[in-house]
């Protein structure tokens, strides 16, 4: 801790806590479907392009798992690797398969659906950060600086994949309208913290629930005025909050590949 940083009371200790196991569970989740697209993609350019996103995103899970290290949460690796899916506070959204099959064997994968997933996600992530900036915790608010340096770009590529594809095809558009309906039907929890909702907000740690479904919208309008499609409606009393605990089989089977080397041993530096 430096000089300068403020000393956190142990409400304040355990609402950051909280919001940092949503932020790392979510990147570190994405991160990982988004692996699977290698050597999948459509075209060896969007190969290396979103290798290099997803790369990035990895990044940013380390660094709030490393936040949560320093506030005496346990070792960063352990809590990528070995906490099971009900200790996971990600989004349902991030734990979802990318389609059917498995990818060492004959996957057949959604691109529109990563695609809208990826966009979606993107700009809630992008207005997640735009609030971090100015968080109470300094070094959540410095990790966010550096976060946003890259999603810009990462923002840029898919909201270009998004409208090139609903301005294709008479295929494309019906399969991009399936999949932003797959896609709203998980992120009701997106915008969500959960049973620390009350906590999280009352620091100051980051902006409202409402408050950045609100920005969400009004930063993905103009793309939907332009294509002329409807705006997407964020439902609200899902099915399933990740931000408490409540996944699908999907996580479970996805942090058994995800620690399957790390777990071979547990003594090894990484």
């Amino acid at each position: 801790m430096s000089n300068t940083e403020k000393v956190l009371s142990v409400e304040e200790r355990e609402a950051v806590k909280a919001l940092l196991f949503q932020l790392a569970d979510d990147d570190f989740l994405f991160s990982y479907r988004a692996s699977e697209w290698l050597g999948l993609a459509p075209h060896i350019e969007e190969d290396v392009a979103s290798s290099s996103i997803t790369q990035d995103t990895m990044g940013h899970s380390a660094m709030y798992y490393m936040l949560l290290e320093n506030l005496g949460a346990g070792k960063a690796d352990d809590l990528a690797h070995l906490r099971p899916a009900e200790e996971r506070r990600n989004s349902v959204l991030t734990e979802r398969v990318n389609g059917e099959g498995y990818y060492m064997d004959t996957p057949q994968y959604d691109w529109a659906y990563t695609v809208v997933r990826s966009y979606f996600y993107t700009q809630a992530k992008k207005v997640k950060i735009d609030s971090l900036r100015n968080s109470s915790y300094e070094p959540l608010a410095e990790v966010a600086i550096k976060v946003n340096m890259e999603i810009y770009y990462h923002l840029m590529h898919w909201r270009v994949w998004f409208e090139q594809l609903l301005s294709s095809t008479e295929d494309a558009k019906v399969r991009m309208t399936d999949a932003i309906k797959l896609v709203m039907a998980d992120f009701g929890d997106v915008f969500s913290y959960g049973d620390q909702k009350e906590a999280i907000e009352r620091f100051d740690i980051i902006a409202t629930e409402e408050d950045l479904e609100e920005n969400w919208i009004l930063a993905i309008t103009p793309m939907f005025e332009k294509l002329g499609n409807d705006l997407p409606v964020v439902p609200k009393n899902a099915e399933r909050n990740g931000r408490n605990g409540e996944h699908t089989r999907d996580l479970v089977e996805a942090i058994a590949t995800l620690s399957e080397v790390y777990r071979m041993d547990l003594s090894a530096s990484w």
